[in-house]
């Protein structure tokens, strides 16, 4: 297009005040997925209206999210009383058995999801570089519903409490909201129905908190707040249909697809590269840095579309011409008349009619003047945000918020690696053949960070560990980094991701 920007620009302040009114944060009402078999991009089964509303009620993550921490918090508390013994079932086949079919379950289900996440991507996002431009990619990135093409969106006007479009094309569905057949964006597309089992798969990994504590240790606090989170996130970004949640079901079920896999295998003692644990290490904890610098600029950009805007106009017609022929003919009667007369019979005649009589009668005689309205449809550029509702907004800094402590933990643990390495290398000598260049020192730190936050997040390392053949974690329960370098672990170990 010919107007193709994207700016940088302050979010509207009511999108954040409005958090502060329940009645800003109950519309609009989430839409679910379409029936199976009325799209091509449907989903596989069908999954009721009433079922589908009932799992995104706030009461439901609320009452899982602390239930779950309560009995983290209460089960810690035995294993400390009980000196941190193994349960009896956790020494049974059984129990092993149930380890190794969680972990296959939640990998092939993980690899579904991410699977199934592909194809959303390919069927809705639009190239950057096609005749569209980067207007048309961050479109159908940040606008969920409605048909394909920039400016056919469908969006919810918070200052006017509908569904709306700019185009004049888009039509609604009987109820007034998108059509659940409109194909082309990615909530029809099939976030509205892998979002929905993500989400619940959030209640569903908790079980891995709970075979770290039959093994007889302990989950951090870190950790639950890690499981109450992801919970109550995903219901946010689901509830209110915010954009960026695309990304947090698209990353995060791919990551957990490896993950799971390689918990399985090593479950069997299948031998896992060091360098792919390293590479799975990293992928944890980039998502959490990227994820929530990726959700908070939504906050923060617009960009330019076409809009329909219908002009009418009004146009009036004066009468016939025939009829002012008409009118000018009888108006000049009487005049001509009279000269007639005085010509042949040589008599004066006076004229009796005035002007302004002979007006009044032409004014008489004349038809009334005829309206016609014509419309006209023209094409402006208008910048919009790509957010517009205060449950996007407030979906998407729920989740910067509760991914912020996990930056800060990660900053902390790399600042105090760093600073102990370099300590470490000016203490062995001075000269640039005895020290570490400061690139290598980084890197190492940032690899003893990474580390740090997946023992606590994970519950990774010596103390609470559950999947055999992991890195041991060099981070201590405490969120303090151990002075050794990490390697790998010879001895059979387990460790659970969440």
């Amino acid at each position: 297009m010919d107007a193709s920007q994207v700016f940088a620009t302050a979010p509207d302040s009511a999108l954040f005040s409005g958090m502060l009114s329940p009645a800003s944060l109950r519309e609009p009402q989430f839409l679910p997925p379409p029936a199976p078999g009325s799209v091509a991009s449907a989903p596989p089964v069908l999954i009721p209206d009433h079922i589908y509303r009932a799992a995104l009620d706030p009461r439901v993550p609320v009452t899982i999210a602390a239930l779950y921490a309560v009995t983290a918090k209460l089960l810690n508390w035995y294993n400390t009383s009980n000196s941190k013994k193994p349960w009896a079932i956790s020494r049974t086949r059984l129990f092993h058995v149930f380890i190794v079919v969680h972990n296959i379950f939640l990998a092939v289900y993980s690899a579904w999801t991410f699977y199934g996440m592909v194809g959303v991507m390919r069927r809705s996002v639009v190239n950057p570089w096609g005749p569209e431009g980067l207007n048309g990619f961050v479109d159908s990135m940040t606008r969920l519903h409605g048909p394909s093409g920039l400016g056919n969106a469908v969006y919810y006007s918070q200052q006017d409490g509908q569904w709306t479009s700019y185009s004049n094309s888009v039509a609604l569905a009987s109820d007034d909201t998108p059509s659940r057949t409109d194909l082309g964006r990615i909530w029809n597309e099939g976030l509205a129905f892998y979002g929905w089992i993500f989400y619940l798969s959030k209640f569903y990994e908790v079980l891995d908190t709970l075979i770290i504590l039959a093994k007889g240790k302990q989950s951090s606090v870190l950790q639950t707040y890690h499981h109450a989170g992801a919970m109550m996130c995903m219901w946010a970004g689901m509830r209110y249909m915010s954009p960026p949640i695309w990304m947090f079901v698209f990353v995060n079920s791919g990551i957990h697809a490896m993950m799971y896999t390689y918990y399985t295998l090593s479950a069997f003692s299948i031998r896992v590269p060091v360098f792919i644990k390293r590479t799975l290490t990293s992928l944890q904890i980039t998502q959490f840095l990227v994820g929530a610098s990726y959700a908070m600029i939504h906050s923060f950009v617009s960009y330019s579309l076409p809009v329909a805007k219908t002009v009418v106009q009004d146009s009036a017609a004066p009468a016939a011409s025939s009829a002012d022929a008409d009118n000018s003919v009888f108006a000049s009667g009487p005049a001509f008349l009279d000269n007639l007369k005085q010509m042949v019979l040589g008599v004066a005649s006076k004229v009796t009619t005035s002007v302004a009589e002979q007006a009044a009668s032409a004014e008489a005689n004349a038809e009334p003047e005829q309206s016609t309205t014509t419309q006209e449809t023209v094409y402006t550029h208008e910048i919009v945000p790509c957010i517009n509702t205060t449950g996007q907004t407030f979906a998407i800094w729920l989740n910067v918020l509760y991914l912020a402590p996990l930056t800060y933990l990660f900053v902390k643990f790399f600042i105090t690696s760093y600073l102990r390495r370099s300590s470490a290398g000016s203490a062995k000598g001075k000269g640039k053949g005895s020290r570490e260049s400061q690139v290598t020192v980084a890197e190492k730190a940032g690899w003893d960070a990474a580390q740090s936050i997946q023992q606590e997040v994970y519950g990774e390392g010596s103390s609470n560990s559950q999947a055999t053949g992991s890195v041991t974690s060099n981070g201590q329960v405490n969120g303090k980094a151990s002075s050794r370098v990490p390697k790998p672990v010879t001895t059979p170990r387990r460790s659970r991701h969440a």
